[in-house]
């Protein structure tokens, strides 16, 4: 078996080329850079920073959309993202 000598420069080199490549994947990659189109409620709890009575109250007050699905409660992400939208207000 023969045997090869590396030197700095190669792993230099190889660090480099690698780091190049994983950078592509990650750039090419749709999971990296792609928000889920539907939430679970601690999600949206966690995104907005408000208490489950608060997200109930957005809910059964109609100004959050919902869908259920056995026990578990969706919200699509697009949804919440129009209702900040909407409230935003301008200042004075």
């Amino acid at each position: 078996m023969p045997v090869e000598i590396l030197t700095k420069e190669d792993l230099s080199r190889f660090k480099t080329e690698l780091l190049t490549e994983i950078k592509q994947v990650f750039a090419l990659s749709p999971a990296v850079t792609k928000q889920k189109e539907f939430l679970k409620s601690k999600e949206v709890m966690k995104l907005l920073a408000i208490s489950p009575g608060t997200l109930q109250n957005l809910r059964i007050n109609g100004t959050m959309p919902y869908t259920r699905i056995g026990g578990v409660i969706y919200y699509a992400y697009e949804d919440i993202k129009k209702l900040l939208e909407t409230n935003k207000r301008k200042p004075f």
